[in-house]
């Protein structure tokens, strides 16, 4: 009985309140409508959302619908109606906007990061403030910080009226010590021990490096992550029905620890019976069965099922069907414990591209672009040349990011729109600056550069290089695409100055001033043969302690050389980026030969290989390999010292003096020689903490290399050995590059010099 009286007291009260907001009108005609309170929002705002004009008739129900629209927007806290004579006068109180949003305690979460997260709940500067969304706001910044694994973070939300008709909101945040993973529990597992399978997770107990992995700190997502590692560790061993039945995650009354428990059905071990493929077939099977890397008789293997599903996909891909859809249907006998696989394809329909667009290259001409496409307008759509053709441009080094989608074309099933979106980046510099070598010592230096001159792709540069050894004045001038086939062709001169005792070798100085045009020529898409010929003029000049060797040689040779040379090379580069690539090769084998004509004749021929290995998202394995030769063809006339190759320093084997090792002169300089070789084992990897700046690279290094007179002259044992960290770092002002190498078996005659830098150098990537 009193709860019945109760139900009836509050009906009753409802109804008495609804009844006095809405107001109970004698039906009339709305001529006029009037607003009033209004301070913020404007009338014709609130007559957008009115469901009510003039001319219609007013009456209870009406009236109901008024005031539900109205508070329905949000923006008004009180709303009643009024009537004088056939004008209905709406009277509102507005609620207040939100003149400030400020946080105070939060470290581990940005404030940007905040501010956009509340946002989506409608608490930001400028909207309108609703106390109801307070408590929204504090459950969503809980579950936030919980999301981080910190369980004892406490909101605290300050109100305050200003003038105006605004607030300032301030939300205090008391973020509090993360919880720490104390112990994984794995249960029901019989096949592998569970050491084994924790191993798995990238979750854990705390350890040395948890202060930055933070392995320690508890996520759903990446409990989520470790429980997919999990099922695939199982399911790639043959376990196809394994499951994970249930986890519990409970954390210590003072919300410090957590404790893991996976409970896991392992099931039972499953070989493969039979391979089948079904459904529309538009490639012959002979061609698709050899794509299926699981074979009858092995192991089941999920990981193998995915890959051979992602390789037919690929390969009709390649074949025109751009939208096809491979299921795998796992057919399991229990009794024999093995399973048939089918791989049902749909390949949809054969889909042809109608046109390839180009958006966001405002300076960049759309034929540079174009010219780049490896797929063509009104051919079958092949996902390989799409993708190709998106590296293609990436590689150019105009753009910053290359993205690109299908569109499907209207009123058709069978064709797409091919839509490249580019964002350039600045192809052009104007420099000087100044740098510092240990080796050059102060660098002055002026450029400038366009790598794309007038939106042609075309490159055009002017450069000054002044140091304490060397002074450079060149000009360059190369067209990528002189053909229509790829062909380049390049232009340049050159004025160069060396004083060789400067740079830790022999006493002589050398000026030479020359020219040379040169062609490229593409051979297939990651290959090129180099072709060229050029001139320049040599002046040797010697010091007071010029040593007997270089004395002999221009005694011999004289002091004044012309050479015509013909220079030639092969390059293969599949690197996935110009500047600090993390995948794919480059070979260069190039060759330098001086012509007969030339008052020397020797021929130079040097090989340089890169590996890039990726090993995780963000750290790279590289090997580098070089080796370079020089001989003469012209009876007893000798190699020209100033032709010799030189080891040492960064950019050969760090650790020791640049240009130092090898063989010395009669005063004990290094005199460089005939052969060279060279080598590095390198892991890459961004700085801690900054995995998005693209602009900073460590390395963990070895280096290994020396100069020797002649190829005769190589003994292994000379081969000169180091190991140390390196930075470069890629700034406006040109590429700071340190290292600090430490010799492993350096001589006694050798010049150590651990750490080394430059800075405003010209630099190898």
């Amino acid at each position: 009985m009193k709860r019945l009286i109760r139900r009836a007291f509050w009906t009753c009260l409802l109804g008495l309140l609804f009844t006095v907001r809405a107001y109970a009108f004698t039906p009339f005609v709305v001529k006029d409508i009037r607003i009033d309170g209004l301070q913020r929002i404007s009338t014709g705002t609130v007559f957008n959302y009115l469901p009510l004009k003039i001319g219609d008739r007013m009456d209870d129900t009406r009236s109901a619908k008024v005031i539900r629209a109205l508070f329905k927007t949000g923006f008004f806290k009180d709303i009643r109606l009024e009537r004088d004579g056939d004008t209905l006068i709406i009277v509102v109180a507005e609620r207040p906007t939100i003149a400030s949003l400020k946080f105070s305690g939060n470290k581990d979460i940005e404030t940007k990061t905040l501010q956009k997260s509340l946002k989506d709940l409608g608490l930001a500067d400028g909207q309108v403030f609703n106390r109801s969304t307070l408590d929204q706001v504090e459950q969503e910044l809980r579950q936030l910080y919980f999301s981080r694994g910190k369980y004892g973070v406490r909101v605290k939300t300050t109100v305050t009226p200003m003038e105006r008709n605004r607030v300032g909101v301030a939300i205090d945040i008391s973020e509090g010590q993360a919880a720490k993973i104390r112990q994984i529990n794995i249960v029901g597992n019989h096949v592998f021990p569970e050491k084994t399978l924790v191993k798995l997770f990238k979750l854990g107990t705390p350890n040395l490096l948890s202060f930055y992995t933070k392995n320690d700190q508890y996520s759903k997502q990446k409990l989520a992550g470790d429980l997919e590692a999990l099922r695939s560790y199982y399911m790639d061993r043959g376990y196809i029905n394994f499951a994970v039945s249930s986890t519990q995650v409970s954390i210590t009354p003072d919300k410090k620890d957590i404790y893991i428990t996976v409970n896991i059905s392992e099931g039972h071990k499953y070989t493969v019976k039979a391979v089948r493929l079904a459904g529309r077939l538009v490639l012959k099977p002979a061609q698709l069965f050899p794509l299926v890397v699981i074979r009858k008789g092995e192991t089941f293997s999920r990981k193998a099922v995915t890959a051979s599903a992602d390789a037919i996909n690929a390969r009709l891909g390649d074949a025109g069907y751009a939208f096809v859809n491979v299921n795998t249907i796992p057919d399991i006998d229990k009794k024999t414990r093995q399973v048939t696989l089918t791989f049902y394809i749909d390949p949809g329909k054969r889909t042809y591209v109608r046109r390839i667009n180009f958006t966001g290259n405002t300076k960049t001409k759309d034929e540079v672009l174009r010219r780049e496409m490896r797929q063509m307008e009104a051919a079958p759509i092949s996902t390989k040349n799409v993708k190709l053709s998106q590296a293609r441009l990436q590689r150019l080094g105009y753009f910053s990011h290359v993205d690109v989608g299908t569109d499907p074309v209207a009123g058709t099933t069978d064709q797409v729109d091919l839509d490249y979106k580019v964002t350039e980046r600045p192809s052009g510099s104007l420099m000087a600056g100044v740098g510092f070598s240990q080796t050059g010592g102060v660098l002055l230096n002026a450029s400038v550069t366009q790598q794309n001159f007038l939106g042609t792709g075309n490159q055009v540069s002017v450069n000054f290089n002044n140091s304490q050894f060397s002074t450079i004045y060149s000009v360059d001038y190369t067209n990528p695409y002189y053909t229509i086939d790829g062909v380049s062709r390049s232009f340049s001169a050159f004025y160069r100055k060396t004083n060789a005792a400067a740079a830790n070798l022999a006493n002589y100085t050398t000026s030479d001033v020359g020219g040379n045009v040169g062609f490229g020529i593409p051979v297939s898409e990651y290959n090129r043969i180099q072709l060229g010929f050029g001139a320049s003029h040599t002046t040797v000049t010697t010091g007071i302690f010029t040593s007997t060797q270089v004395l002999d040689f221009l005694a011999r040779d004289g002091s004044v050389f012309n050479s015509l040379d013909l220079t030639g090379g092969w390059s293969r580069d599949t690197l996935n980026q110009l500047v600090f690539p993390d995948s794919g090769t480059r070979r260069r084998l190039s060759m330098d030969l001086a012509v007969p004509g030339s008052t020397v004749k020797f021929a130079r021929v040097s090989y340089k290989e890169q590996h890039y290995f990726p090993l995780t998202r963000h750290v790279t394995f590289s090997l580098t390999g070089d080796v370079g030769y020089g001989a003469t063809y012209a009876g007893n006339k000798e190699f020209p010292i100033f032709q010799n190759f030189f080891a040492g320093g960064i950019g050969s084997v760090r650790g020791y003096q640049d240009n130092t090792l090898g063989p010395t002169d009669s005063n004990g300089l290094p005199l460089g020689g005939r052969f060279r070789v060279g080598g590095s084992a390198e892991l890459l990897f961004p700085p801690p903490f900054m995995t998005k700046n693209h602009s900073v690279r460590l390395s963990l290094f070895t280096d290994i290399g020396n100069v020797y007179s002649d190829i005769s002259a190589f003994k292994a044992s000379e081969l000169r050995y180091s190991a140390g960290i390196g930075v470069v770092w890629l700034t406006p002002f040109g590429a700071l590059n340190f290292s600090y190498g430490i010799p492993l078996n350096a001589s006694s005659t050798d010049r150590k010099q651990q750490f080394q830098f430059t800075v405003g150098a010209p630099f190898s990537f």
